[in-house]
């Protein structure tokens, strides 16, 4: 007889890891954002060494964990696997607004380095994503410029899209402020072939950077220039609060200046400009794609390449 009226040994086949959940591998990247489940202290990635991975958190404190061990990632429990390059310690973030420079290639001055993954067949990818374009020099710049609020501004856009830029020949400018739009507009002259293309911090209803917006754009030079923004106060908050140890970023009255407040807030020196402008490289340093920023930010700077790279003809 044929029929097994107990059906198969409920012991053959891998039974002891039935019913069990998978954990991921995912390779150890330097500036990635891990939680050690058991303590909860959550740090970036600053260094691997004797079998140790050491995690910086959002004080500047460090703590090293075994690599072997399970952290979460994202909420994710994950295993960490051997890194892809190098992971050691951080070199400061730097380098100046994004624009096109002698030399070729992803990864110049401030820009963050293009990754090779294996799902994309080798091809390295920028950090804004797009597929880079290799062993290509820059490209002489375009009349049409983006331009940014400030100098922050200027080096989150570097830092993500600047080997994008490059290749296309877009230079990004700093305006020191909304305030000054409508006067630098006058010197530019924008045509149909001298565009611009402007990101404004905090674009939201009723704001003032709003009202100066709406004027441009109604304006002499209006058919030429298009200004979006982010809702964000300061593009500090546009990165993902996740990468500096955070749930979110902390409010702060509109008695204390924006980035002074964060700083006291998150307990970092704010006495000096030279204490905010160490910050926003700590900031910057956990930047490492698109991945790190909010999509508020991202689908505007990618407008604004778009506009200003649009051919005339």
């Amino acid at each position: 007889m044929d029929d097994d009226r107990y059906g198969s040994d409920v012991l053959s086949g891998d039974w002891r890891s039935r019913g069990v959940q998978k954990v991921r591998q995912v390779p150890l990247e330097r500036d990635m954002v891990l939680e050690d489940p058991t303590t909860g202290w959550a740090g970036a990635v600053v260094r691997l060494e004797a079998g140790n991975v050491e995690l910086e958190d959002w004080k500047g404190r460090t703590r090293s964990f075994p690599f072997s061990g399970q952290f979460l990632l994202e909420g994710e429990l994950v295993t960490l696997g051997r890194p892809q390059a190098p992971v050691g310690r951080r070199s400061p973030a730097g380098g100046a607004g994004a624009g096109p420079a002698d030399g070729a290639g992803p990864g110049r001055r401030g820009s963050a380095p293009a990754v090779r993954h294996a799902s994309d067949g080798g091809r390295l990818r920028t950090a804004s994503g797009s597929f880079a374009v290799e062993s290509q020099r820059a490209r002489v710049a375009l009349p049409s410029r983006i331009m940014v609020e400030g100098k922050h501004d200027a080096e989150l856009v570097e830092k993500v899209w600047g080997a994008d830029l490059r290749v296309e020949g877009v230079v990004v400018e700093e305006l020191s402020g909304v305030d000054n739009l409508a006067d630098v507009l006058d010197d530019f002259r924008p045509s149909r072939d001298r565009r611009v293309g402007v990101l404004v911090d905090h674009l939201v209803p009723g704001s003032k950077e709003s009202r100066f917006a709406d004027a441009v754009m109604r304006g002499k030079w209006g058919a030429h220039v298009l200004v979006v923004g982010h809702p964000f106060v300061d593009v500090w908050q546009s990165v993902k609060p996740a990468r500096v140890g955070l749930q979110a970023w902390p409010t702060i009255p509109r008695s204390i200046e924006w980035k002074k407040g964060i700083c006291q807030a998150l307990g970092w020196p704010a006495a000096e400009q030279a204490d905010i402008a160490r910050a926003w490289q700590r900031i910057l340093g956990q930047v490492r794609t698109f991945a790190d920023l909010e999509p508020q930010l991202l689908g505007r700077v990618e407008e604004l390449i778009d506009f200003v790279t649009e051919p005339t003809d």
